[in-house]
């Protein structure tokens, strides 16, 4: 399983219950096309945290390169439910940093992996 978090910054005008209930709509969505797994949204508590972190922090779980590359097809498709889904959380967001992370150690041990 690997974990595609995304760190979230909202809006000036944005409210959380609102982003909360888009996302769940969105990422419910996605599971239910299958193309990823569980997902998790938190929020910062107290206001605990270091300038580098963002207010929320959403966790999708993809099974590999490929569950993860069908959601970002989706994502990009043209069809108006998928646009308005989207649109729905995207226009709530102010800043955004994302990383994708794999369970270590792990049997590909890909930094010691290349092509050539």
């Amino acid at each position: 399983m690997n974990l595609y978090t995304c760190s979230i910054d909202l809006a000036n005008d944005a409210k959380a219950l609102a982003f909360a209930h888009a996302v769940s709509e969105w990422m419910g969505f996605l599971q239910a096309e299958g193309v990823i797994g569980h997902w998790r949204l938190y929020r910062r508590k107290l206001n605990l945290a270091s300038d580098s972190h963002r207010d929320f922090i959403l966790h999708i779980e993809v099974a590999d390169l490929a569950q993860l590359d069908r959601a970002f097809r989706l994502s990009g498709s043209h069809d108006d439910h998928v646009a308005t889904l989207y649109s729905a959380v995207n226009t709530l967001i102010a800043q955004e940093e994302f990383g994708l992370y794999r369970p270590f150690p792990d049997p590909e041990r890909a930094e010691r992996m290349a092509l050539l």
